[in-house]
């Protein structure tokens, strides 16, 4: 057991530097959509091997299945992403990876809207309590936080809430990995076009900026993905989702250490709120069908990890 716990602590320390190797990447010249594209691609050249194999032997996906994948990855998932990485131009990125974590409350809420599942009270307590933290971390919004990076994360939590519902629909019946490689592929494609019509898809970046696509594509997309999945296998789904709440931690330390752009004490205490109503809401989901295999997060996104969890699954984050 302790060995899942030290692949899930891993897997959320890859995904929480996401956000700080987005902002210096973007320091050593990358654009936005020359440095998602290559994320993506590179995280599908891993994966897609693998998923070739493992279609060969059980079959390729059914072809509905695959439309939804490209819907997941080549519209909700690109979305989200352009959202997230968007956001940390603009404020720190340990406030956008706190940001994002209000999904679990807005999957609930959506969720109890749509009559999926009737709220329990735990639920209702995990909404109030992230949504109190929310304000607590926002305060008022002035000159020192940016209004335009705060609703480009919000955006991301939202579509990132549409983007696991969706995936309800697929994510039981097509092996995660599998999964993870069509979703990355679909998104590298739609980068690839973004870019290429709109001429931010560039090259022309420092040097240096290859060793941070290297370790957004690498450390915090491919080894966290397979670390969340080898560490969910020894310790389960539900430990695991609350293992990789570490994620908005280490971005928060990260960010003061290495950008000195750390968070207030009022904001602190609106972290742990944050933090609270999301390990509240994932341990009240109710657990999955029994013989259902485990899904992946949906990490490469935050990217947080492009395979959303299913149905009645906790919805684990990068």
């Amino acid at each position: 057991m302790v060995r899942g716990y030290l692949l899930i602590g891993l897997s959320a320390t890859g995904f929480g530097l996401m956000p700080v190797f987005a902002t210096f990447a973007y320091r050593d010249g990358l654009t936005l959509a020359t440095l998602l594209f290559l994320r993506f691609a590179l995280a599908a050249a891993v994966f897609l091997p693998y998923a070739v194999r493992h279609a060969r032997r059980t079959g390729p996906p059914k072809r509905a299945d695959l439309l939804r994948l490209v819907v997941l990855g080549g519209v909700l998932y690109t979305a989200q992403s352009t959202l997230y990485f968007s956001s940390v131009k603009h404020i720190s990125p340990a406030l956008a990876a706190l940001l994002l974590y209000v999904y679990p409350a807005l999957v609930a809420t959506v969720s109890a809207v749509l009559g999926r599942d009737r709220p329990s009270l735990a639920v209702v307590g995990s909404m109030l309590a992230s949504f109190a933290g929310v304000s607590l971390v926002l305060g008022r919004i002035g000159t020192d936080l940016n209004v335009v990076g705060v609703l480009q994360v919000l955006g991301a939590a939202g579509v990132y809430t549409a983007y696991i519902l969706y995936g309800d629909r697929v994510s039981g019946s097509v092996h995660p990995v599998v999964m993870t490689a069509c979703v990355s592929a679909a998104a590298a494609v739609s980068f690839l076009l973004y870019g290429a019509a709109t001429g931010d898809l560039r090259l022309d970046f420092a040097y240096r900026g290859w060793l941070w696509v290297l370790a957004l594509a690498l450390a915090s997309t491919v080894v966290a993905i397979l670390c969340f999945f080898l560490g969910m296998t020894l310790i389960g789904p539900t430990r695991a989702s609350i293992g990789s709440m570490l994620e908005p931690v280490v971005s928060i330390v990260a960010s003061a250490v290495l950008l000195s752009s750390g968070l207030t004490w009022l904001q602190l205490l609106g972290a742990a709120l944050v933090l609270t109503g999301a390990t509240v809401g994932v341990l009240s989901r109710r657990p999955p069908s029994p013989g259902a295999p485990p899904a992946l997060p949906p990490q490469l996104s935050r990217d947080h990890d492009a395979t959303p969890p299913r149905s009645g699954q906790p919805p684990p984050r990068r």
